[in-house]
């Protein structure tokens, strides 16, 4: 995550706010490496599934599929990470200064290529929705652009992450910790990243969608655009779980009192846990209201031979608990006592 550190700034004035502090510490310990070892088994998988039926079985056949399938793989590159922040939440950071700053800028790059790619799919509905007519004669070069507009969000990624990976740093407090130089200059730096890359492409989606959506609800042709309901529905969820991170991250960039109370050290580390079950959600978001994902799921499965072995298992299992009479008694199929 974007700030996996495992020590935040905390003013400890007698015993007690002491010990609150040190139970804070043990339940982080616990918590958010048990989060990223969830995350990172149904992560990886759900998103890696999701990535091959776009891929191979959908071909990117639509500017939106190109946009769709951008989503999955940014979500692969970041939930590949997630083993080192579990083992240095257990134990220290022991993957030097290097892989720190690689691995503290890989979830900003997710979070961006993430937002950037969900306001290039708004503008697209857009476009393709309220200016249909515009859209059609132009289809072949929406689609060409597309795949380049998607190599674009992550170059901007990565140069918007820049900040995390210069001042990323291993720190030596009870042990060995990555995390972030933390002065005036960065605070400013990640107010702006905040506003710029959460807040600007939020406003950008308030003002399309509705818009969308009348334009879909007066039209006759509404049943053409149900892939809309996938992205409605993706971009909420994103929306519901990176937004209370994003919100705690501002108030982190201040100098805000409330910044050193324990309870607002938990309320990072629980709107962290938020942001992460995006990672999961989105695959079972494809299965659940994609009808199109549905079919070719499976298809993937029944050239996987899964379908074909799970009816097999099934009819020898049917049939080894039929108990037809028999002239046997030994040849039956009741456990003898």
């Amino acid at each position: 995550m974007e700030y996996p550190d495992y020590y935040f700034p905390f003013n400890s004035s007698d015993d007690e706010s002491s010990e609150v502090h040190e139970r804070f510490l043990r339940f982080r310990e616990v918590f958010l490496p048990c989060v990223y070892a969830v995350v990172f088994v149904f992560g990886l998988l759900g998103n890696l599934l999701v990535l091959l039926i776009y891929v191979i079985y959908q071909k990117l056949q639509s500017v939106t599929d190109v946009f769709l399938a951008n989503l999955p793989l940014a979500d692969l590159v970041y939930v590949c990470t997630l083993p080192f922040w579990a083992y240095a939440g257990f134990h220290q950071w022991v993957f030097g200064r290097a892989l720190c700053k690689i691995l503290q800028g890989i979830y900003t790059v997710n979070f961006y290529v993430s937002m950037l790619t969900l306001t290039c799919i708004t503008v697209d509905r857009f476009i393709t929705v309220v200016q249909a007519t515009k859209a059609y004669k132009h289809r072949a070069m929406h689609m060409a652009c597309s795949k380049g507009i998607v190599g674009g969000t992550w170059v901007v990624s990565v140069l918007l992450s820049l900040p995390q990976i210069i001042y990323s740093e291993v720190h030596s407090r009870d042990r060995l910790i990555c995390d972030y130089e933390e002065n005036e200059v960065f605070r400013v730096v990640l107010a702006t990243q905040t506003t710029l890359g959460f807040f600007l492409p939020l406003l950008t989606m308030m003002l399309c969608y509705p818009v969308i959506i009348r334009t879909i609800l007066l039209s006759r042709g509404f049943r053409k655009h149900k892939s809309l309901k996938i992205i409605i529905v993706v971009v909420a969820v994103f929306l519901l779980t990176q937004t209370p991170f994003n919100l705690v991250k501002l108030i982190r960039s201040s100098n805000w009192e409330y910044y050193a109370m324990t309870s607002f050290d938990y309320a990072i580390v629980a709107t962290e846990a938020i942001a992460y079950l995006r990672l999961c959600l989105n695959p079972v978001l494809y299965a659940f209201v994609g009808l199109k994902f549905r079919n070719n799921f499976r298809k993937l499965m029944k050239d996987a031979g899964c379908i074909g072995f799970l009816r097999q298992w099934k009819s020898s299992e049917d049939n080894s608990k039929s108990c037809s009479p028999s002239h046997n008694p030994e040849g039956t199929c009741m456990v003898q006592l």
